[in-house]
């Protein structure tokens, strides 16, 4: 004990001072924090297990813990308070932890709709960042304004009235049926807590699917869906980018291959298509994990001459066989260009 005294000793007296449950929220955060950026951690359901909490109680908590630092006095007896008018100093234990819950779930989505409109966008760092700092900063100033206080006016967690009187309802009851009754509650509560953790930890996984889709770089060297080439020369080459994004669930082997077709159209309002002739422009292999997405540059140089030709990539899980073809592709985009023999 005296070596734990003489450790608090050391540090500074905000930080030993700290109300317990303003330090509890300082480590609840920090920790949060770390599980959602520790690269072995991160993979883990810690993160969401401590995120959750982040996200729908401690940012309104740590909120109302600076605009309320007194403790909450309750009604006062007219009787023996000589007529006096009810007295309601503060917030009571309830209405803290309700307020608590209400205003995180407005405080998260307005940060994210502030930090929509700045550079850095809604990503894991700046909700991160967002959400942390003015959880620490409104503990900071609960914590000033709750030592502005007589002591006896601060606001305390009875933890220990919560401990004795949980301690005294569930081994104590004062009938066999409260006793059943606490102990039904007690199993109702985990049951709830196991469902939830359960469902959050462990979700159902959504549809399989893989993006894929063409942009070009604009000017400012932005990957933008519009201002494809549409003229090309034969022999020279100019350059499109292939986005792929896996949403397969686990790491996925894919082939693209790019071919320039020569295609007619014949029966009712053209709806039938011939490949008249075709070249193979090229083919590249990638392998993506889970949620991971790639954009690569490709030059596209043809040597077949003609209008209206169809600019044809194809995608597949995989290999692609020697026969490709748009039946046996996973996914399928193209361009419609027209490729002269000269500048010309």
């Amino acid at each position: 004990m005296a070596d734990d005294v003489q450790w608090r000793a050391l540090l500074p007296e905000p930080i030993r001072t700290l109300p317990a449950d303003l330090a509890a929220i300082v480590v609840l955060t920090l920790l949060t924090a770390a599980a959602a950026t520790v690269p072995v951690v991160r993979e883990t359901p810690l993160r969401i297990v401590l995120g959750l909490p982040l996200t729908l109680f401690i940012p309104g908590y740590a909120f109302i813990a600076a605009l309320f630092p007194e403790a909450g006095t309750g009604p006062v007896d007219e009787e023996s308070d000589g007529g006096a008018e009810r007295d309601e100093g503060g917030i009571d234990g309830i209405e803290r932890v309700a307020l608590s819950f209400g205003l995180s779930i407005a405080i998260v989505p307005l940060i994210g709709l502030i930090l929509n409109f700045t550079p850095w966008g809604i990503r894991l760092v700046p909700i991160l960042v967002g959400v942390g700092g003015f959880t620490l900063i409104a503990t900071v100033v609960a914590a000033r304004r709750r030592r502005a206080l007589p002591p006896d006016e601060q606001f305390r967690v009875p933890y220990r009235a919560w401990i004795a009187s949980a301690r005294t309802e569930l081994f104590e009851p004062e009938t066999r049926t409260d006793g059943a009754l606490n102990v039904l509650l007690v199993l109702s509560m985990l049951l709830a807590v196991g469902s939830v953790g359960y469902a959050v930890a462990v979700p159902q996984q959504g549809e399989s699917f893989s993006e894929f889709y063409l942009l070009t770089e604009d000017d400012d060297g932005e990957l933008v869906a519009d201002n494809y080439p549409e003229e090309f020369v034969r022999g020279q080459s100019q350059s499109v980018v292939v986005g792929i994004g896996n949403h397969e669930h686990q790491p996925t082997n894919y082939t693209v291959v790019m071919e320039l077709q020569n295609v007619s159209f014949t029966g009712p309002n053209g709806t039938q298509s011939r490949v008249n002739a075709e070249e193979e422009l090229g083919r590249y292999q990638t392998r993506l994990a889970d949620n991971e997405t790639e954009h690569r540059t490709v030059d596209i140089e043809p040597t077949t001459t003609g209008r209206n030709l169809r600019l044809l990539f194809r995608l597949y899980q995989g290999d692609a066989p020697d026969d490709a073809s748009i039946e046996t592709a996973y996914r399928e985009t193209h361009l419609w260009v027209n490729v002269s023999s000269d500048s010309g």
